[in-house]
């Protein structure tokens, strides 16, 4: 579905709650439903709002290009859409961080803060600091699922087990399953996006990466917030990409004080 005057697709989004805009921005690959373990965290004085990306989840690819500027600019154009000039937070997985740090820098004081969990800093995959691999391995768990659902699940986890295999079987595994392939591809020919200007975010910035995360590493991304005015920077042992998944108690800790702060600004 597109919207009639401009072309441009309308996004699958799941609303909860009332309260302050925050909206909710997957990374590449999956949708919203890797960011929906985070909604009892940030239930409180929040109106969440999950966005699948075009050509992820329920939403429709891009027409033309469909690379990662134009994703920015299709993000930015819904945000007001659905915003407007009102305040609100953000929150952005893997590659939709980098997208939420653009925006929030775009959108300056209107952005009350920005949570990054494992943010795209670099995205070219041959410039990027990655830390050596260190998994716990399942075999035996391994040996029980489907071999297809066991290469994406081993790709990513870190410490392997029931526990971990649920969490990504409920948050990941859909999402891979609903993408649009040619608008994949398209993504992936345009995937150029500068590093954002970290001195523009001005709102309460947190950073969480995973010490283990062998996607987008962990020292890029300090780098990039030492520029921050008011950012936080976490790097969790045993974690990987996706670090809310793999440490979800400590997550949970660091965006419960983040959005304490964002709502005292």
């Amino acid at each position: 579905m597109t919207t009639a005057s401009d072309a441009r697709p309308v996004p699958h989004v799941v609303r909860r709650g009332a309260g302050v805009p925050l909206l909710l921005v997957h990374g590449n690959g999956v949708d919203h439903r890797i960011l929906l373990e985070l909604d009892e965290v940030l239930a409180d004085g929040w109106e969440r709002l999950y966005v699948d990306l075009p050509g992820f989840g329920r939403t429709p690819g891009l027409p033309g290009r469909g690379g990662l500027s134009d994703l920015l600019d299709w993000l930015d154009g819904w945000v007001e859409d659905v915003v407007g000039r009102a305040p609100f937070a953000v929150v952005g997985n893997s590659m939709g961080g980098l997208l939420a740090a653009h925006l929030a820098a775009r959108r300056g004081a209107q952005c009350l803060g920005a949570a990054l969990l494992a943010p795209v800093v670099q995205t070219r995959h041959d410039v990027r600091t990655l830390p050596t691999a260190e998994v716990t391995r399942d075999p035996e768990l391994l040996a029980g699922l489907d071999p297809a659902d066991a290469d994406e699940y081993a790709a990513v986890a870190v410490d392997q087990g029931p526990e971990s295999w649920a969490r990504f079987r409920r948050a990941v595994l859909p999402g891979l399953r609903a993408g649009d392939p040619q608008a994949m591809r398209r993504l992936g020919a345009a995937y150029e996006l500068p590093a954002p200007d970290a001195a523009g975010l001005t709102g309460p910035t947190l950073v969480v990466t995973g010490r283990q995360d062998t996607i987008v590493g962990f020292a890029d991304q300090w780098a990039w917030a030492d520029g921050l005015a008011r950012g936080t920077f976490a790097a969790l042992d045993r974690a990987g990409h996706n670090v809310h998944l793999d440490q979800p108690a400590t997550v949970a800790a660091l965006l419960t004080a983040w959005a304490e702060r964002v709502r005292a600004r």
